[in-house]
């Protein structure tokens, strides 16, 4: 069969017909008439080229196409492109380049499609660069590089033009700019480097000019509603026609002219810095300039201390404020903890509030804000008022939500409320342990006297106080709230008791509460000499604990118990309720008319202090049950006491109080004790573990040890560490009388 031998084609002849068809394709892209390729032109192009590069050697023409590819576009770009380009300038210039581009990436694609079986095989196999490349590479080095300085600067005063207010044609510079993107083929340098960097110079140079006048002429919200406008068109800018990657580099810079450079200037200016926008609750304002400083490095470190600054003064004057209203009282009446203190803790609860919606809202929970406000507060809330720490301010404050009657009249969401403040309060302050002390004896007295309002709200502020200081500061108050519960159940089955058993009689309602000593404050005990009627009522009482429990030993505190006893006067019999020592006092004139202050003290076996509070409350207050002699307003040694049955009230039945005692000082007493053991316990715990440490050192462990719930002082430390030494649990170092040594 025969072989049809395929024709060689020469360079020169294949080069004039392909020549034809690439002058077809320049004259479409000029806008010639002319008509489109058609598929059948397109195969006979390719084909030419694929024959031209299949033939036997020495007719296989690729390198020659492959260069004479490149002389087609440096052809075309220097005899049309360039010298359309050059005649023309500004905007006409940079529409005719995103034309000629636009073309230029047309021709390429063309091309390559023609010499589409070079990149297939030769340019392949010799690594040469791919036809797209070759074609963007001619542009790049003949028109890139001849215009882009003058494009650039095109491009940047159009930019200009915009930001004072002009209309620009935003399509062509996002197309213009894309240029400078694509002829990187994959990098970013271009771009960067010949239009980026300058812009961003420009810019620095624009907003510089611009806030030097701002920042003379325009307070400070108005001067930062600009720098945010400014920021707002900055961002618009990119997302119109820059490149994304500049969004960054672009604001840093407006943000480092406008902002970094007129911070402390812009923060304190006189009547619109930031101290004026907290003093004039310029909530916008303030949330605007969190948002602006917090976009550069450390720029919310001023303002975070202007916030510190502000709200310690509102709150030292508060202080000061209570401690005026206090210097104002009677001098009597200065020791009591009253409504103005109650005022003051509502005033720093609001003020709490107010800040902490300010560190939310304004400053968007900024740890910084978080931290500033803290050290706020721990400096005026560790101040006190009127010779009453704070911590016993806030003890007060939660007794008088807490008990029957109390000043405050609250729905139970509101209580709740404020309890939950309190306890927030309580973080700031470093007398933690006063703190519980206090809350405990006033506890106490509301769970003793039933004067607590709500079971629900104790047991709740208690949760609360555990979540805040651990389970540790509330175990105690929470034994005592459980002992009220163990104790009516105790009542009841003594009240069964009773029932069933009828040679056990107290003769008189006997009802008895039940405490476990470790978890009450500590009451004096006496040995108060009973009326014979009481002395039954606690033997049947003994009886009946000893048939729950043998182990247990009760001792009776006198001084906490109340009796209802009824006084037959003249006039009307009357209900009388009493303290136990005054029930015993009264119950001494069944028997005898007449005693003298001696008899009284030695028949009720107690202290002159004791004696003296309960018989001025029976003969010189308000009710006066015994009538004293001589009849002057304090109770002496000498005095002689008669049942009064010439008085009367109107009313059936009356309380006598026995004047207070100043728990105060036993409270801080205690605190104090206590603080002692718990240093003493904490240098033991850390010399045990570390055997041998400096002073410094050991003092700094137990601050940090303690600090949760109270400051110790360092002389206090230095005291413990002094009693430990001679109690053998450490000795000081021979060489260095600084270094301690645990002894096991």
């Amino acid at each position: 069969m025969a072989s049809s031998e395929r024709k060689t084609i020469d360079l020169e002849q294949g080069w004039d017909f392909m020549q034809k068809g690439i002058t077809k394709l320049k004259n479409i892209l000029e806008g010639e008439a002319e008509p489109q390729f058609r598929s059948n032109d397109y195969m006979m192009l390719y084909t030419t080229i694929y024959n031209m590069c299949t033939q036997k050697p020495p007719h296989d023409y690729s390198q020659q196409l492959y260069d004479k590819y490149r002389e087609a576009f440096q052809d075309y770009i220097t005899s049309m492109v360039l010298p359309s380009l050059r005649e023309k300038h500004d905007e006409f210039m940079l529409r005719e380049l995103v034309k000629r581009w636009e073309n230029h990436k047309l021709m390429v694609r063309w091309l390559s499609r023609f010499f589409y079986y070079l990149d297939r095989y030769f340019i392949a196999r010799r690594s040469l660069p791919p036809l797209y490349e070759v074609g963007y590479s001619c542009f790049r080095d003949l028109v890139y590089q001849d215009i882009n300085v003058k494009v650039r600067d095109s491009v940047i005063k159009l930019i200009d033009n915009e930001r004072e207010g002009e209309q620009i044609d935003r399509s062509l510079l996002k197309n213009v700019l894309g240029i400078f993107v694509e002829i990187g083929m994959g990098n970013m340098t271009s771009y960067e480097n010949d239009f980026e960097t300058e812009m961003a110079n420009d810019t620095a140079g624009y907003y510089s000019r611009k806030a030097t006048n701002w920042i003379v002429e325009d307070s400070c919200p108005d001067y930062m509603l600009k720098a945010e406008e400014c920021l707002k068109r900055e961002k618009e800018r990119v997302s119109n026609y820059l490149h994304s990657s500049s969004e960054q580099k672009l604001l840093e810079k407006v943000q480092h002219e406008l902002l970094s450079v007129y911070a402390s200037q812009l923060l304190e200016k006189e009547n619109s810095g930031c101290h004026a926008l907290l003093r004039d609750d310029k909530v916008d304002d303030l949330s605007r300039m969190y948002r602006l400083f917090c976009k550069i490095t450390r720029g919310l470190d001023p303002v975070s201390q202007i916030f510190k600054q502000h709200v310690t003064a509102e709150g030292t004057a508060l202080v000061k404020q209570a401690e005026d209203a206090a210097s104002h009282k009677k001098p009597e009446k200065r020791d009591i903890v009253g409504l103005q203190e109650q005022v003051f803790v509502r005033k720093i609860i609001e003020l709490h509030d107010k800040y902490m919606t300010y560190v939310n809202d304004c400053f968007q929970n900024h740890s910084l804000f978080h931290k500033a406000l803290k050290e706020a507060f721990e400096v005026f809330c560790n101040k006190g008022v009127a010779g009453s720490s704070s911590a016993e301010l806030l003890a007060t404050f939660c007794d008088n939500i807490l008990k029957k009657g109390g000043s405050e009249k609250l729905s139970d969401e509101a209580i709740e409320d404020t309890l939950e403040k309190v306890v927030k309060l309580l973080a700031y302050i470093s007398d933690k342990d006063l703190f519980a002390e206090f809350y405990r004896k006033k506890l106490a007295r509301r769970l003793l006297f039933d004067k607590s309002a709500n079971d629900d709200h104790e047991r709740s502020i208690l949760t609360k106080l555990k979540q805040q200081c651990g389970g540790q500061f509330t175990s105690k108050m929470e034994g005592m709230v459980t002992d009220l519960t163990l104790a009516r159940e105790n009542q009841t089955s003594f009240e069964e008791y009773l029932n069933n058993n009828s040679n056990a009689n107290p003769g008189i309602d006997l009802t008895v509460t039940v405490l476990t000593t470790g978890f009450w404050p500590s009451y004096k005990s006496f040995d108060l000499n009973l009326p014979a009627e009481m002395v039954k009522c606690v033997e049947v009482f003994k009886e009946f604990y000893q048939t729950k429990t043998k182990h247990r030993k009760l001792t009776w505190i006198y001084s906490l118990g109340t009796c209802n006893i009824i006084g037959k006067f003249d006039a009307k019999p009357m209900d009388i309720i009493v303290t136990t020592y005054q029930a015993s006092a009264l119950l001494l004139f069944n028997l005898s008319d007449r005693l003298s202050y001696a008899e009284i003290m030695s028949q009720l076996n107690l202290t002159d202090d004791d004696v003296v509070r309960l018989l001025h409350s029976l003969s010189c207050a308000k009710y006066k049950i015994l009538k004293k002699e001589p009849s002057t307003k304090a109770i002496t040694p000498t005095d002689v006491f008669e049942f009064n049955s010439k008085f009367t009230d109107k009313m059936r039945r009356i309380k006598i109080p026995l004047p207070p005692v100043d728990e105060k000082k036993k409270v801080i007493e205690d605190v104090d004790k206590d603080r002692r053991y718990a240093i003493d316990a904490s240098i033991v715990r850390i010399m045990k573990s570390r055997k041998v440490l400096d002073h410094q050192q050991l003092v700094m462990e137990c601050v940090e040890q303690l600090g949760r719930m109270f400051k110790p002082d360092f002389k206090a430390i230095k005291k413990r560490i002094e009693d430990l030494i001679t109690r053998d649990y450490l000795e000081r170092d021979k060489e260095n009388p600084n270094i301690f040594r645990y002894l096991a």
